[in-house]
């Protein structure tokens, strides 16, 4: 599978990577439902055979769970793939998260998911959301503290905008942004994408499919069987008005798909690979079997004349809730 250099790291990484964040579970405010750690490791194993050589994952994720879930999958492999986690957001006794920026905080944060994750160095590690953002100086001096030491090879951001981003690189190198990116967030065209390009900051973007909706597979009676404990209920993307919408979306998707012979997921998932700022896309896998259904938007390539239908569709139906 193709490999692409991130920003100016020496990180190649595959256009696609495993995103973790379902494999957390259901215990905490964030989960996606239950989720069967079995099936976890199937995903990641199957994604690793698909050729995927990153995995993306934070401590935040299930509350740890999620990065204990990796290191299981990756336990006895020779040549393991690139992982990727998160610090910045943590959680009391109650399960209650925040987020914090302060330096011992990051330091522990990141102990703690080398722990977890029973890797001696995190390949790239991220600062999971800019808040609060007056501690940023402090975080990025911790992050460059982390690195010298070994225990972090390369640094990125996710959720910043291109001043924060800037603020940052005054004090070290940002190998890369980790921003949401999609038909219907399409929000990180306007700035962040000319910035990062110019600036030779690779861009991880997630939740390409807006968690599940443009995979073809979500309707109405899908989205209304979801577990009471699933975070969708609760987004605007999945109520209506803006459900009818994106679902009509999603059949559009598939309907160009089909005469590729690919899925409307992969060509969600193509559609934010087009743009050459983008190096990579976080996928949500929770079961070997959707890896088939994904894999090959890697190598999938809308026509001009596609994208503009797509445009063309997003401008006839216009949905500010919907984002």
């Amino acid at each position: 599978m193709e490999k692409r250099q991130l920003g100016r790291s020496d990180l190649m990484i595959t256009p696609l990577g495993v995103g973790a964040w379902a494999m957390g579970g259901n215990n905490w405010a964030f989960g996606w439902g239950p989720q069967d750690d079995a099936d976890s490791v199937a995903a990641i194993h199957a994604a690793l055979d698909a050729g995927w050589n990153w995995i993306d994952t934070a401590a935040v994720y299930g509350l740890g769970h999620s990065e204990e879930v990796v290191a299981r999958a990756l336990a006895g492999m020779a040549a393991r793939p690139y992982v990727f986690t998160k610090c910045a957001l943590v959680w009391d006794a109650d399960g209650k998260v925040s987020g914090r920026l302060k330096r011992e905080s990051v330091l522990k944060e990141c102990e703690d998911s080398l722990r977890r994750l029973k890797v001696e160095a995190i390949d790239l590690y991220q600062i999971h959301w800019p808040d609060p953002e007056e501690d940023l100086d402090e975080a990025w001096e911790a992050i460059e503290a982390l690195k010298a030491k070994g225990s972090i090879r390369w640094a990125g951001v996710c959720n910043f905008n291109p001043a924060q981003i800037r603020r940052v690189a005054a004090k070290g190198q940002v190998t890369s942004l980790q921003p949401p990116y999609s038909i219907i967030s399409p929000e990180i065209e306007a700035a962040h994408l000319p910035y990062c390009g110019q600036e030779q900051v690779g861009v991880i973007v997630y939740s390409p499919m807006k968690s599940g909706l443009l995979t073809g597979k979500m309707t109405r009676e899908r989205m209304a069987a979801l577990p009471e404990d699933d975070f969708r209920r609760k987004k605007a993307p999945f109520q209506e008005p803006a459900l009818s919408r994106n679902l009509a979306l999603a059949d559009l998707l598939k309907a160009i798909a089909a005469r590729h012979g690919r899925t409307a997921g992969e060509a969600a998932i193509a559609w934010c690979l087009r743009r050459p700022e983008v190096t990579a896309a976080i996928v949500g896998i929770r079961n070997a079997g959707q890896v088939a259904g994904v894999a090959g938007a890697a190598a999938f390539r809308l026509s001009p004349e596609e994208v503009a239908k797509i445009a063309a569709f997003m401008a006839s139906h216009p949905l500010q809730s919907a984002r």
